[in-house]
Formats: structure tokens, sequence, C-alpha cells
């Protein structure tokens, strides 16, 4: 039987993933995958917090308030119960819920409602930012990892946030239309967003877990150095010309614009990356 989520239309469930034949041999000694899929399990499980702050933001659309509550918040959480079930099956000494906890009481103060964007559209561009990032994250994870079943878990998130970002997507372009965005209207809030990015819960949730892993430990390295150490993991797989495509969507460009300004964003974007 299936978890109490079972009634809703997930594309897969725990009981899917093996978590008795993962090759721990493969990532027990390896501090930076510890903190990439750590520290994404604690952003996935605090989802409930920030889609109930969604769905209060979206009253009145059913359509994507039954979305948000029943599709996207469901997967969300059980993305964060199998990232959860990962760590503690290959780092069982680990005290997951006291660095949750840390976490969280700093993730919270960003899950209101005036973290959001002016409009329901441009809110819907803020989304697509977000769900760009986790779409390339767990395919940069998935392409630096040699562990099994955590290749498996990773890239079915990651095909869950594709499916996410195309409903974002189609949301913004319905609210474009009832809002008359323009596109100066969606390029601040795409760059609103972006600019958020590296201050965001996924950087709290780094520090959290970097924080209680080398907790005790007489010469633990400086977060800094940590961090640096995981982007530059990340950067040399990071999927960087998908990650401008999926960003620059809601603008509608021209093809031939499209191309013109992608190559350069995506060098400059990944320049930044490593800062």
């Amino acid at each position: 039987m299936h978890t109490d989520q079972s009634a809703v239309d997930l594309r897969w469930h725990l009981e899917d993933l093996d978590f008795s034949s993962i090759d721990s041999a493969r990532v027990r000694g390896r501090d930076d995958i510890f903190l990439l899929v750590c520290s994404a399990s604690f952003v996935e499980s605090g989802s409930k917090t920030y889609a109930q702050t969604l769905v209060d933001y979206f009253a009145g659309d059913t359509e994507v308030g039954e979305w948000l509550s029943q599709h996207w918040q469901a997967e969300e959480l059980q993305h964060g119960r199998a990232l959860k079930a990962y760590v503690l099956q290959v780092w069982p000494e680990f005290d997951w819920d006291g660095a949750y906890a840390d976490f969280f009481a700093e993730y919270a103060k960003l899950c209101t409602s005036e973290e959001l964007e002016p409009t329901r559209g441009q809110e819907m561009v803020a989304r697509c930012v977000v769900e760009m990032g986790t779409t390339t994250y767990y395919q940069a994870l998935n392409a630096v990892c040699d562990e099994p079943v955590l290749r498996d878990l990773t890239w079915r998130i990651r095909t869950d946030e594709v499916q996410h970002y195309r409903h974002f997507h189609r949301y913004f372009l319905r609210y474009q239309q009832q809002e008359k965005l323009h596109r100066p209207h969606v390029l601040a809030a795409l760059w609103r967003r972006v600019l958020e990015l590296r201050q965001s819960d996924a950087d709290i949730a780094l520090r959290h877990a970097a924080a209680w892993r080398f907790r005790g430990r007489e010469q633990a390295p400086p977060y800094d150095a940590i961090r640096k150490q995981v982007y530059q993991l990340m950067s040399a797989q990071y999927p960087m010309e998908m990650a401008v495509r999926m960003a620059l969507k809601p603008l509608q460009l021209s093809a031939w614009l499209q191309r013109w300004v992608e190559r350069p964003m995506a060098a400059v974007a990944r320049w930044a990356l490593l800062r």
C-alpha cells in the first residue's frame, strides 16, 4: 500500500525505490554529495509551508489552487521524504531532524506573502525561475553522482520539476493576458527572482546542512570553502544553456534573438555561479 498521498496521481512513489540496495561505499565518504542531497531534502521538506502561502495568494483561482495543493505540494513533499530516506540510509548517524529544525526556523521567514511578486502573473514568472533552478540542480546532481539509487532518485525528481515548470508557464500565459503584462513587467520579475537565487532557501539549507555535518570536528572547513567546493562540483555538469533557455521563455523572444542572447548569458551565468 502506498502512503496517504496515494490518492494523488503521483508519477512514482517511495516504494519504487530500493533504498536497501544503495551502494553506500560510493557516497559514504563524500561530504560534497552529502551536502547536496541533504540541503535538497531540507528545501523539499519545507514546501508545505510555502505551498500554503501560494495557495492563499491564488485564492479564488480554483484550477491553480487545486493543482498547487493536490499535485505540486504532494510531489515536493515526496521529494523531501525520499531524499531524507536516502540521507538516513547512507549517513544514519546524522541528526536530520535537528538540522532540519534549525533550517526551518530561518527558512519559514521567507514563506510570507510579502516575499511574493506584486501580481499573480509576475509570481508565475518567479515560479518558472524557481522550477528552472530545481530542474537544472537535479540534472547536475544526477550527472556528478555515480551511485545508482541516487541517480534514479534525482532523475525522477528532475522529471517532476520539468512538469512543474510547464504548469507554471501555462498559468503565466493565462495571467499575462488577464493582467496585460508587457515584456518590461516580465523582465522585472525575472530579474528580481534571479537576484534572489544565491540568497535563497537553497543557500540557507546548505549552511545548516554543513553546520550539522561538521559539528564537533576540530578542523571544520569554513562555510565559504564548503560552498565553493559544492558549486564547483555542480558547475562542471550544470546545464547552463538549458537554464538560460528556461529562464528566458516567459519573455517570448523571437527565435533569432533567443539564440543571440543565450550563449553570452550562459557564459556570464556560469562565471557568476563560481563567485
